[in-house]
């Protein structure tokens, strides 16, 4: 089985006056590409670095940050990205928990690694700034610049390749190892559910730091294609990007997609290029995918539920013909829907029932284990199971339907509410932008069901009321309350943020929208 180096070596070979990576002015072919990869391995021998050791990435998506990952490949070390959003704090976590040897950061991390007393002990590698050797600081630029033999690959398929952190919005973060052959069978995997064909060019946009970037990152390799990096999400940049880049896919998560088709420029930019698209990260409401559907009329369209954990979990390759359905199990994947709170991998939750969805620790996609955490280890890995702690109901046919996660899963009379089918209903109504539901605490009920909602024109709470009643949203489900916000609270890579709003930090709306 191929490791990831030689996947690599293998695209350079078929492919090599292919266009491999665009930024900006940079635009390498995978034969270019693959030297300043081989003299980064070069100068990572050269300070120091080893087979196994940890490398921490605080970097936008840049084609320093896509280098920096295959020349990690080639040289067996463990790449660890993390948000270039990252505090002190948060930095010197990753930094004591990983054990990382080395950091790479650039201009909008540099002063969360000068305040890391843990970084000054680690080799420093910085991306666009000068370096001071004799500080322990190296120049990006010196490294990819120095003359060096073509690279090989060090280590075999059963090496870490990657250790990517969970969102940590309810403990500390999670390092999620994972091997050299997960990582290449989820990106095969990802080529063949998405039906991508030789030379696709993709837009580069979801984080290097994130699942979705890095399995698009190694996908177009594969293929031979191009990874047009789009350093921090920008509507503007991303359309600009789609017209004059060609880009023939797109991999986002719901909230950018809403933020492209609403953007001024949208109406006057060439999406004609876009063929294919699909979504992952969250789920996506009937209205926004309907919207696509009509206004890039892709040839195909991909709904794609995983984790970091489990890259692929299902797929649904016609979202449109069942709304709200994830699909079916992925051609790496096998999973079930057990019982809520049962704990064992054998009390499978009837059909329409609602319950925790599992996946199998045997699929060739499937992460191990935490990184050195056997408490979470103990709580989501069971009987050759990953407990995903995510609600979902399978239907008649077998299709599975995500509702949220067993947190946000509302209780109010003793009932129990999926937030997710009360978000699709509100958001087909023509005055709502965005809608978040979460449940709130209520003396009586426990919890009432409460609504978040970013209004596109103007809409009263009663009208939303009679809205909710007239789609034949039963009586305990309807919200009780509704909020009118500016905005509704999301993490850097667009993962709606329920606890934010629970808590109370949200900024009502301060001007209502005007009529339409």
């Amino acid at each position: 089985m191929f490791d990831l180096g030689n996947s690599f070596l293998a695209s350079v070979a078929r492919d090599p006056n292919a266009t491999a990576i665009v930024d900006g002015d940079v635009r390498l072919t995978y034969r270019q590409w693959y030297e300043k990869i081989s003299s980064l391995v070069a100068s990572f021998d050269r300070i120091g670095l080893k087979p196994g050791d940890h490398l921490l990435t605080v970097l936008q998506n840049r084609w320093e940050a896509a280098t920096v990952y295959w020349a990690c490949q080639f040289a067996g070390l463990v790449i660890t990205p993390i948000n270039w959003r990252a505090k002190t704090d948060e930095l010197d976590f990753c930094l004591e928990d990983s054990e990382a040897c080395a950091i790479v950061y650039q201009d909008v991390s540099n002063e969360a690694v000068a305040d890391s007393k843990l970084a000054a002990c680690v080799r420093r590698i910085a991306v666009g700034l000068p370096g001071d050797e004799n500080k322990g600081t190296f120049s990006f630029d010196d490294m990819i610049a120095a003359k060096a033999l073509r690279a090989e690959a060090r280590v075999s398929a059963d090496a870490w390749s990657i250790m990517l952190y969970t969102s940590g919005t309810t403990s500390k973060p999670k390092g999620v190892p994972r091997r050299h052959r997960a990582e290449r069978a989820a990106a095969i995997a990802h080529v063949a559910q998405n039906l991508y064909a030789r030379g696709e060019r993709t837009l580069g946009v979801m984080p290097l730091y994130h699942t979705m970037g890095v399995r698009s990152l190694i996908a177009m390799s594969v293929i031979g294609g191009t990874f047009v990096c789009l350093p921090r999400y920008d509507s503007k940049q991303a359309l600009a990007l789609l017209q004059n880049e060609k880009i023939t896919n797109l991999y986002l998560v719901p909230t950018l997609y809403h933020d492209l088709i609403h953007h001024p420029d949208f109406a006057a930019t060439d999406i004609s290029s876009v063929r294919k698209i699909g979504f992952a990260g969250a789920s996506m409401t009937d209205g926004l995918l309907k919207k696509l559907d009509a206004i890039f009329k892709p040839d195909l369209f991909v709904n794609h539920y995983g984790s970091s954990e489990v890259y692929t979990c299902t797929i649904d390759q016609n979202p449109l013909a069942k709304p709200g359905s994830a699909g079916r199990a992925g051609i790496n994947q096998n999973i079930r829907v057990v019982k809520l709170g049962s704990g064992t991998a054998e009390e499978i939750a009837p059909t329409g029932e609602e319950g925790e969805i599992i996946a199998m620790l045997a699929g060739d996609e499937a992460f191990e284990g935490y990184w050195r955490r056997p408490d979470a280890d103990a709580k989501a890995l069971r009987g050759g199971w990953y407990f995903t702690g995510d609600t979902g109901f399978t239907d008649d046919d077998g299709d599975l339907f995500v509702t949220g996660r067993v947190d946000d899963m509302i209780i109010t009379g003793g009932e129990n509410v999926s937030p997710v089918e009360i978000e699709s209903c509100l958001s087909l109504h023509p005055a709502v932008s965005e809608v978040a539901v979460v449940g709130l605490s209520d003396e009586k009920w426990g919890k009432i069901v409460a609504a978040f909602i970013k209004r596109r024109t103007p809409v009263t709470e009663e009208e939303l009321e009679q809205y909710c009643r007239a789609s034949g949203l039963a009586n305990f489900k309807r919200p009780r309350r509704f909020v009118f916000v500016d905005a509704i609270p999301k993490s850097p890579v667009g993962k709606l943020l329920r606890r934010m709003l629970v808590a109370g930090e949200y900024q009502q709306e301060t001007s209502p929208p005007n009529a339409a």
